[in-house]
């Protein structure tokens, strides 16, 4: 039975790799850069999930991924250790979140989306008048899900649909960003000391 059971799960990985074969490369870039299984495979599984059309629950994963990665990333800086404490629960990604990742040095820029001019701006707002930068906006509304933005009402209101492919132009843009977020935060913990990796081994400057 367990020989069955191992047989199995070779199969199902050799099948998963072959599927997956047309975006390696990339597959491969969040491997290499982020170097951590506490946040790596939201990328991945995320790509996996947009390069296979499935595109909420990737937009879902990137956006879990890039929280995961700042929270985890924050502990480790202030823990000083490899296997940092759990994150608390309340530090959500929010812009005081990124503020804080920014005073610890983080390139937290890399995270505007493109055409995002008033990150900045809007990082540094305050209540009452406090405006999310577009990252923080869009996982929000998407991993509470909300798609109201989505939703296509160019036929008239009583003709409003919504379908995944509404997010594929929003994927693509956060895939984009979730690209150089994966290098720049990976060059901060390998410049920080915090993961274990092949000294040797120079990750890809670029995803394709």
């Amino acid at each position: 039975m367990a020989f069955h059971k191992s047989k199995n799960h070779a199969e199902h990985i050799e099948r998963h790799f072959i599927a997956c074969a047309p975006w390696t490369k990339e597959r491969n870039y969040f491997f290499e850069w982020l170097c951590a299984a506490e946040f790596h495979w939201f990328f991945v599984q995320g790509l996996d999930a947009i390069r296979n059309e499935f595109i909420v629950p990737g937009v879902s994963s990137l956006l879990n991924g890039i929280e995961a990665s700042l929270r985890v990333t924050i502990e480790h800086v202030q823990s000083q250790e490899i296997a940092p404490p759990e994150p608390s629960p309340y530090k959500v990604l929010s812009n005081n979140l990124l503020i804080k990742a920014q005073e610890m040095g983080m390139p937290i820029e890399l995270l505007a989306f493109p055409g995002e001019d008033d990150y900045e701006e809007k990082l540094q707002s305050k209540k009452p008048n406090r405006i999310d930068v577009e990252v923080v906006r869009l996982r929000n509304n998407i991993c509470h899900g909300n798609i109201s933005e989505f939703i296509n009402t160019g036929l008239g209101a009583e003709n409003s649909f919504f379908t995944p492919m509404s997010l594929a132009q929003t994927a693509d843009q956060l895939l984009t960003v979730s690209f150089q977020w994966a290098k720049g935060i990976g060059k901060f913990r390998r410049e920080h000391g915090l993961l274990h990796y092949d000294e040797g081994k120079k990750p890809n400057e670029k995803p394709g």
